[in-house]
């Protein structure tokens, strides 16, 4: 059996929001935990650490994941998007602007989870029904909203005369 020593630690590269970082974690140091501690980019949430809440949630090589249940060292030499990527050039994704705009969040601590896990879905349903919609929010627990503002902003997003989701 291996034996892993929990002070042991080692530089793992990947890249974070289209950038190829490098940082030195821990071997039970998890995935929120480097892209907070160590790489400053906290806006990925840390909520129940149990991988049911999804405000840690980030796209890592093309799919949702819970970063509070991925090791770091799992996600050497791969590619993570954080809430932090969303935008471009300091303004905010279509998505995220139009759930501002509908108001869909009040104290917002789920929202980087959901507008992840939201753009990875209306990149993968860039036509989604209302229904389509809230199957999607499923994995993501908001205590305050009640998820209807939430799909308002998505339609909203889904109604701007924007070419694309960003």
């Amino acid at each position: 059996m291996l034996k892993l020593e929990p002070e042991r630690s080692r530089a793992i590269a990947l890249s974070v929001n289209g950038k190829r970082v490098e940082v030195e974690v821990n071997c039970r140091d998890t995935l929120v935990d480097a892209l907070r501690e160590k790489l400053g980019l906290t806006g990925t949430h840390v909520g129940c650490e149990q991988g049911i809440c999804g405000a840690c949630t980030v796209i890592v090589d093309g799919s949702p994941a819970r970063a509070c249940l991925v090791l770091a060292l799992q996600a050497e030499g791969s590619s993570v998007t954080t809430i932090e990527g969303l935008s471009h050039d300091g303004e905010p994704s279509r998505l995220q602007q139009a759930c501002m705009d509908a108001t869909s969040f009040q104290c917002a601590f789920c929202a980087p989870g959901i507008l992840v896990s939201l753009t990875w879905f209306l990149d993968e349903t860039p036509s989604p029904t209302r229904s389509e919609i809230k199957m999607a929010l499923a994995g993501n627990l908001c205590r305050c909203t009640g998820y209807a503002s939430i799909v308002d902003g998505v339609e909203r997003a889904l109604n701007d005369p924007r070419s694309e989701i960003e």
